[in-house]
């Protein structure tokens, strides 16, 4: 018998490109040594860059989920539910990344957060712009939430312009409307500058949505507003939690009421009305 031709030795890798003229292709996208040099710690505490650089990572994710929640609010004004809904599910894992970030800081003591707070100062997460942006989106609008950065022309310009634009909420109702579901004008025609309120109308649209076909695209397109809902949720929750475990009630930094204040947030639904439908259902 002869022996079977044996196949060749898998060649070894050719070697990546190595020289560039400037700086790598990598760099110049990603933009990796200016992230990787925003790091300026202000205590000499050790566990300050993991809550330094953790609050970074969340900016990043605030941004990433204002642009798709912007993206789907565009596409519902021109009636691309498809590209709405997508952009939500993007959104969905995004939260989920953004969820995990609380991870590295949910066990801090209090005297582990006690040995690099004073370096903090009067900051406070509640003066995010981004997570401002995104909270407006949500339809928690306040003009006062402005104020803190009126010596920041370009965020204080941005976060205008979002306050007095329809949230993602108001193009969903919008849309309803259009597709035929009787939503009054106290609902369709209000200020957007303020906090949306529930209404006993859009309660009833939403039930008579979810007692027809659950594939029918407005129905897809409810559950994937309910995901953020719950995720925004646990947010809220995860949030509370790791600042009950590392400072208790006390104060928090930039004035706010700290657990207190979160309590409150925490018990806030979003999208209120696709929750309470569901018991007509």
């Amino acid at each position: 018998m002869s022996l079977q031709a044996q196949p060749p030795e898998a060649s070894e890798p050719e070697t990546p490109h190595l020289d560039f003229a400037g700086t790598t292709p990598y760099e110049d996208y990603v933009q990796a040594d200016v992230l990787t040099h925003l790091q300026h710690t202000l205590s000499d505490d050790p566990g300050e860059m993991v809550f330094l650089v953790t609050t970074q990572v969340m900016e990043l994710w605030f941004t990433v989920i204002v642009h798709e929640w912007e993206t789907a609010a565009h596409a519902l004004r021109g009636d691309d539910v498809p590209t709405a809904v997508a952009a939500l599910k993007r959104s969905v894992r995004e939260l989920d990344a953004l969820n995990a970030s609380w991870r590295p800081l949910s066990q801090l003591t209090p005297a582990q957060f006690n040995s690099y707070r004073a370096a903090l100062g009067e900051g406070s997460g509640f003066q995010s712009a981004m997570y401002r942006r995104m909270e407006f989106l949500l339809g928690e609008k306040s003009a006062s939430m402005l104020v803190p950065h009126r010596a920041a022309p370009r965020v204080h310009a941005e976060l205008e312009k979002a306050l007095h634009e329809p949230s993602l909420y108001d193009e969903v109702l919008r849309l309803l409307a259009r597709r035929g579901y009787d939503l009054p004008d106290a609902v369709l025609s209000r200020d957007v500058s303020l906090r949306y309120e529930p209404s006993a109308d859009v309660e009833a649209a939403w039930t008579a949505l979810y007692s027809g076909d659950p594939d029918a695209e407005l129905a897809r397109l409810g559950e994937a507003l309910t995901d953020v809902a719950e995720l925004v949720w646990r947010w809220r929750n995860d949030h509370l939690v790791a600042t009950r475990r590392a400072m208790g009630a006390k104060a928090g930094t930039g004035g706010s009421a700290g657990v207190a204040w979160l309590e409150k947030r925490a018990q806030k639904n979003v999208f209120p009305e696709l929750w309470t439908a569901r018991s007509h259902v």
